[in-house]
């Protein structure tokens, strides 16, 4: 005997005490499922039996199951729940969250609830008590469904309860296994021959594609246009064929309703419906009411990601079964008012959508569709003389066909969408970013960002980065490779080398490091290119790994006119009106010179003012006779250590005016318009940007090294000496594929090695003795690499949202988790 229940379904045991309830639940659901009321009373009062605690243990009850329904559970309440008030609790939950309510009663003998009860002797009250309660529930039974349960199974023997088989049933609207690709019609309006064209336009040929695609149709079929009939025919034949999902809209509603004979008012287009139906014989009237009465209201496709409904649906709303749910999908919410051409104010709930599925809906008809945080209205009213229009899914391609003429003529004419008082889809709110927050990546799962995290990084983007919008990506830390052991080196190739190998990256790229400040730039084609996808119009923006401005607004757009002219080859070439580079700026000094100056420099000048004297004191005591020649070495291995380190950072500084100085060595395209390049190799990544020429632009210099060939890597190790031996910081070795997977996930995207001389810059003019360097061979490196790690997975999340065409604040959500990783208390010297 099966015993069918929905989806998500709030699953009420109905019976006396003893006829079997928790043995049933625990026969047939599992045990997180299943919420007692014995054990909440042992929770609250360490008593099942005390019924002095039933209404603290109910309130407990109340609220676990609330939580395990907002999150979509069947969840099962084991208690008695024959009266009716008892039952009004948890159906107004069930109505709450939007599940539908399911009765299972055991309705059995009162004989054998008694015995089981003696049987037991926790249970001490006598058979009248059994009799009362089942009382109760026969006088329920017939009321069930009038009270609110959409399905009532009843067991009324041992046989049937041993014999019963419990089946989660999906719901009609559960259709996640279907993952396109699909074409998503908007609003049609009995438009037969604009349907016609936008079909063949998107490949159709007599209603089925060739490549096995699946319209999916919004709703409003029918009523305004000229020919109501002749879509619902190539409609429903597709939708026979398999080659089509249709929901209802608000006018198939109301045509059901006038057609089964209900009183509606003939408006809005009824009128040419019923007018075109009476021409047709009965058994196509027949057809077509019952396939509009069949229609759902939304589905939820391709494993969550795609949600289709006429009007729109909040994310609450999503897969869930109600008659609010029904009526939010066909209608929208309005705020009660009325505009000056009679219809309804509709809140703008796409303005304040937060959730990850595409929502892609009609029924209110603007002039072009448009990306509102991952919502897309296709309604461009095309009987009103519009478009018919259509959404490639997952390509995100718009595809529309202009009206024959004006169909009929709109009450409110056709102009942008105005919304209500609600931010711009691009705008930043303090509830996305605050507090304690999880973020999914694709490449390296959950990424956490605790709350003392985001405050700092809250402070860091009001007060000192550029505008958000400006802001679709940050760049990881980056860790460097592990200590070596070899004499007189911190770090050195070969540690490099030997971790991509274990990792199972046989080719690396060795780019030289250049000594200056990472930046990444956003450069718009034109100042119109901005505002479709960042929301502020301008020529883009150059910024820290930090979000910080390098520059005044009007260097900054100097600067990026250089970059714009030199890079319009490469905007041809990407087909896209912005590009997003990263890059390093130069030199170090443009950005860091009052570091240099007020640490780096005054250590130096300190030094230098000291350790001549003492060496020539030293000199002269030593003349005298005195025996100092271990104090004395000691002191000229110091003296010359400073002036090392003076020349160190000397070569990374050179003077500038405003921009004449300034240099760019751009080494990664990020992304640009609906791509990003993660997935390319690194090499197409410079042969691009190496065709940026003028003085503004630095090469990058490149060896590609084959980590498990060893004369290859002694080669990588020659041309690091080489580099660094000539002044230069280092080299970053990466894996020549960009992004990469290895033995343990996903591989480190880079790690510096930076060379002996540049590392007095960070560790002292004193690092090379052997007592500090073995102490620094101890440094930790594991938290700096997971927070590269971290870091580099949500930079690609933001980037894949970015070219994905997701809202800015789901892109931010990324950058902000960046940023507040800034925070963690990781030694600023690795």
């Amino acid at each position: 005997m099966k015993l069918t229940i929905p989806d998500m379904s709030l699953v009420v045991l109905v019976g006396a005490s003893g006829s079997g309830k928790s043995t049933f639940a625990r026969t047939h659901f599992a045990p997180t499922q299943v919420l007692s009321s014995d054990y909440f009373r042992g929770l609250v009062a360490d008593d099942e039996n005390d019924q002095s605690a039933s209404a603290a243990a109910f309130d407990v009850l109340h609220y676990v199951a609330a939580k395990r329904l907002e999150a979509g559970r069947v969840t099962v309440i084991d208690a008695t729940n024959v009266q009716r008030a008892s039952r009004a609790s948890l159906l107004k939950l069930a109505k709450e969250y939007d599940v539908m309510p399911t009765a299972i009663v055991l309705d059995l003998p009162v004989k054998l609830c008694h015995e089981r009860n003696e049987s037991r002797p926790d249970r001490d009250f006598g058979e009248h008590v059994v009799r009362r309660q089942r009382g109760e529930l026969h006088r329920s039974l017939k009321s069930l469904e009038r009270e609110g349960f959409r399905r009532v199974h009843v067991l009324r023997s041992e046989a049937e309860v041993a014999e019963a088989e419990i089946v989660v049933e999906p719901l009609r609207n559960d259709r996640r296994d279907l993952t396109g690709p699909f074409d998503v019609i908007g609003d049609v309006h009995g438009c037969r021959e604009e349907l016609e064209e936008l079909l063949t336009e998107l490949g159709y040929a007599d209603g089925v594609h060739p490549e096995g695609r699946t319209a999916v149709f919004v709703g409003d079929l029918v009523d305004r246009g000229p020919d109501t009939p002749g879509v619902l025919r190539r409609v429903m034949a597709m939708a026979e064929a398999g080659s089509a999902l249709v929901v209802c809209g608000n006018h198939e509603q109301k045509l059901v309703r006038a057609l089964n004979g209900r009183k509606v008012k003939v408006a809005h287009g009824l009128a040419e419906s019923l007018e075109q139906l009476a021409a047709q014989d009965e058994e196509f009237r027949a057809e077509a009411r019952e396939f509009c009465d069949g229609l759902i209201a939304h589905y939820v496709l391709d494993g969550g990601k795609l949600v289709v409904a006429h009007a729109g649906l909040p994310e609450k709303f999503h897969g869930r079964a109600s008659g609010r749910v029904r009526s939010t999908a066909l209608y929208g919410d309005t705020t009660g008012e009325i505009d000056e051409y009679g219809l309804p104010v509709r809140l703008p709930w796409a303005r304040d959508y937060r959730g990850t599925a595409t929502v892609l809906y009609g029924h209110t008809p603007t002039l072009e569709p448009e990306w509102v945080n991952g919502t897309m209205c296709l309604d461009t009213g095309c009987v009103f003389g519009g478009k018919l229009t259509a959404l490639r899914y997952p390509e995100r391609e718009v595809v529309s066909v202009k009206a024959k003429k004006v169909w009929y003529e709109p009450v409110r004419p056709l102009e942008p969408e105005r919304p209500l008082d609600g931010r711009e889809p691009a705008v930043l709110e303090l509830g996305d970013v605050t507090g304690k927050r999880i973020v999914e990546t694709r490449h390296h799962g959950r990424v956490g960002v605790s709350a003392e995290q985001s405050a700092a990084a809250l402070e860091v983007l009001s007060r000192f980065a550029v505008d958000p919008r400006w802001l679709p990506y940050l760049p990881p830390t980056m860790a460097p490779c592990a200590t070596s052991a070899l004499d007189d080196y911190l770090e050195h190739p070969e540690e490099a080398f030997a971790e991509f190998r274990a990792a199972g990256v046989q080719s690396v790229v060795c780019e030289e490091k250049h000594m200056g400040s990472r930046a990444i730039v956003l450069v718009c084609r034109d100042e119109d290119a901005a505002p479709a996808r960042f929301g502020i119009r301008g020529p883009g923006a150059v910024y820290t790994r930090t979000g910080r401005p390098f520059f005044a607004p009007e260097q900054n757009a100097r600067l990026l006119d250089g970059v714009r002219e030199a890079a319009s080859a490469l905007f041809d070439e990407l087909d896209t009106g912005w590009l997003l580079l990263d890059a390093e700026l130069l030199p170090w000094s443009a950005k860091a010179g009052s570091l240099i100056s007020d640490q780096y420099a005054s250590v130096g000048a300190a030094a230098q003012s000291v350790l001549p004297s003492a060496v020539a004191s030293l000199d002269a005591a030593a003349a005298r006779g005195v025996d100092v020649s271990e104090l004395l070495a000691r002191t000229r291995v110091r003296e010359s250590a400073v002036d090392a380190y003076r020349q160190a950072y000397r070569r990374y500084c050179w003077p500038t005016d405003g921009l004449d100085g300034v240099r760019l060595a751009p080494f990664q395209v990020l992304a640009s318009e609906g791509k990003s390049y993660h997935d390319r190799p690194h090499d197409w990544h410079l042969a691009r940007l190496d065709r940026l020429t003028g003085d503004l632009f630095t090469r990058t210099r490149t060896l590609s090294v084959d980590t498990t060939d060893p004369a290859s890597v002694a080669r990588g190790v020659e041309w690091w000496l080489d580099l660094t031996g000539a002044g230069g910081e280092g080299m970053v070795v990466k894996p020549a594929a960009n992004l990469s997977r290895g033995t343990r996930g996903l591989v480190q995207p880079g790690v510096k090695v930076r060379g002996r001389e540049y590392l007095r810059i960070i560790y002292g003019p004193d690092y090379t003795l052997p007592e500090n360097l073995a102490r620094l061979r101890k440094r930790g490196l594991n938290r700096k690499r997971a927070l590269a790690l971290r870091e580099y997975a949500l930079g690609l999340e933001a980037l894949e949202r970015l070219a994905r065409g997701e809202p800015l604040w789901r892109v931010h959500e990324c950058v902000f988790a960046v940023l507040a990783m800034e925070s963690d208390p990781v030694d600023p010297r690795l």
